[in-house]
């Protein structure tokens, strides 16, 4: 299934590709940098990264932004606010939160992929009060009540 957005390319974005699906099967567009000069993340920096492009969603839409997994695994670099959201009603520049979670310094340049993007439905709430809410095993057990092994029964 495919879903018309419309994209507009701001100046710095001149000369990069539109984003792309790297493979037939991939899930995320692959975001990229449009720095005008090249961006050098110390550890523990992030930088706001322009994509040169401002778009324009369907409504019951969203704008997934999500870290790309060989960045993170072979230079530590993540999206501290990940998944990020651009809301439907958003229309200006797509920007990426990059952090720098490594321990070497780690180059931007023009034209690198640097986040992906993923397309997908809003469902929105219907709040309903509530005097009582129905009973789980779980029950009222919070972070990390599960465990970390199987249980055994």
């Amino acid at each position: 299934m495919t879903v018309p957005v419309a994209v507009k390319r701001l100046p710095h974005g001149e000369g990069l590709p539109l984003p792309s699906y790297a493979t037939e099967g991939a899930a995320g567009l692959d975001l990229i940098a449009a720095v005008t000069e090249p961006v050098v993340l110390a550890p523990g920096q992030r930088a706001l990264v322009p994509t040169g492009l401002a778009i324009a969603l369907p409504p019951g839409y969203e704008l997934q932004v999500r870290p790309r997994s060989g960045l993170a695994l072979k230079n530590g670099i993540v999206l501290p606010n990940s998944p990020g959201t651009v809301d439907e009603d958003y229309r200006g520049e797509l920007q990426v939160i990059v952090m720098n979670a490594g321990s070497e310094p780690f180059t931007i340049t023009r034209g690198m992929r640097i986040a992906q993007a993923v397309l997908a439905p809003v469902v929105r709430i219907a709040w309903r009060e509530a005097d009582v809410l129905p009973e789980t095993a779980r029950g009222e057990g919070g972070f990390g009540s599960t465990g970390v092994t199987q249980r055994t029964s």
